[in-house]
């Protein structure tokens, strides 16, 4: 009797494996709801409202002078991060993927940035918003995923 090749069973394994995974995707992608017109749900909304919160929060602290770290920030880097964070919102707001996809790349940061100043965290407040800004944040990233799947979802004729 012939002995397969060395390679064969790992190939063959992960044949298999693609092919689980396939079948639960299509399992996943056979649940998902198409947003419905006007349809805002709460994690969307939420974004919405954080994008407008932060464009908000950095335009009151350049016209109220805040210095960060003993220097002015840049009016015009400012201006244009509130410019952003203001489209942002509003693309959240009505459901458009790009606006999805832009802020859950700007969550992602926010988790790595904020998980490595824990790093440096040096009293009991700082180490309580460090985790409190990445739990909120990470609990946000994942719900988007689920709405960007919604938005994508092709509609059904029923």
């Amino acid at each position: 009797m012939a002995t397969p090749p060395r390679d064969a069973a790992p190939a063959d394994r992960m044949r298999r494996g693609y092919a689980r995974a396939e079948e639960r995707n299509a399992e996943v992608r056979a649940q998902l709801e198409p947003l419905k017109p006007g349809e805002r749900p709460p994690a969307l909304v939420a974004a919405a409202i954080l994008a407008a919160l932060l464009g908000t929060a950095n335009l009151v602290a350049l016209i109220a002078g805040v210095d960060v770290e003993g220097d002015q920030p840049s009016a015009i880097g400012v201006l244009a991060f509130c410019g952003v964070m203001y489209v942002a919102a509003i693309g959240l707001w009505f459901a458009r993927y790009w606006a999805v996809l832009g802020f859950e790349a700007l969550l992602g940061l926010i988790v790595v940035f904020f998980s490595l100043f824990l790093l440096r965290a040096s009293n009991l407040l700082a180490v309580v918003v460090c985790v409190a800004i990445i739990g909120v944040a990470g609990w946000l990233f994942w719900k988007l995923i689920r709405v960007m799947g919604r938005i994508q979802a092709p509609q059904r004729v029923r």
